[in-house]
């Protein structure tokens, strides 16, 4: 019976811990997305510049240097174009949030059959988690991607792409020219790039909270 008191309470208390660090990384995610939107535009633009499209709708683009592509774009497309894919980027904050969802469930899951898990235990399901959340938000970014280059033709309109309103038109005509699998090219890139760098930081993650508290019910005990 203490046992699972004991059990209960840390449980608690990682909860609470898990809220919180989540909490703190939406919110610097947010802040870090409207802040570096600007910076990721023109370097993606940049990286672009010069690459041969098949996609008649992308107009070409012409910048000198970092300095330069800003004045054009504020110059041609108006300020806040330096902020297109902005919208998709906040969607995408939420990334870990639904990475953390999946890995405590998955987590639970196999502490009904076992006392403890190990280290492969929390690595595998870190990297399936992840693996999750990049499959299931990949096509925002996608989109995001589309919108940073901006350079885009709108048909039958042929206006320029500089709204967030077009995120479902994008969307739309990435399915109608490739089929759902468009959605998801590079996906397998991202995803190496990614589940590794992930299910490391989860064993880490686990480590850390152990070894915190461990230390606070040492310090608990000495107390008492």
């Amino acid at each position: 019976m203490e046992y699972c008191y004991v059990a209960l309470k840390q449980q608690s208390k990682a909860d609470i811990l898990l809220s919180l660090f989540l909490s703190i990384f939406l919110v610097k995610g947010v802040v870090n997305v409207l802040l570096t939107t600007p910076l990721w535009v023109v370097n993606t633009r940049l990286k672009l510049q010069g690459a041969k499209f098949r996609n008649e709708d992308i107009v070409p683009t012409n910048y000198k240097g970092i300095i330069d592509a800003f004045h054009q774009i504020i110059r041609d497309e108006g300020i806040l174009a330096l902020w297109n894919g902005t919208f998709p980027s906040l969607l995408l904050v939420f990334n870990p949030a639904i990475q953390f969802m999946f890995y405590e469930g998955l987590k639970r899951q196999l502490l009904k059959k076992r006392m403890k898990l190990s280290s492969l235990d929390v690595f595998i399901i870190g990297a399936v988690a992840k693996a999750i959340a990049t499959t299931v938000t990949y096509p925002m970014q996608t989109v995001q991607s589309i919108l940073r280059f901006g350079r885009h033709r709108l048909n039958p309109e042929n206006r320029r792409l500089g709204s967030l309103r077009n995120i479902l038109y994008l969307l739309h005509q990435r399915v109608r020219r490739f089929g759902i699998m468009g959605l998801y090219k590079g996906l397998e890139a991202k995803l190496l790039q990614t589940v590794l760098t992930a299910a490391l930081m989860f064993l880490v993650y686990e480590k850390l909270t152990a070894a915190t508290f461990t230390v606070m019910g040492l310090k608990s005990a000495h107390k008492h």
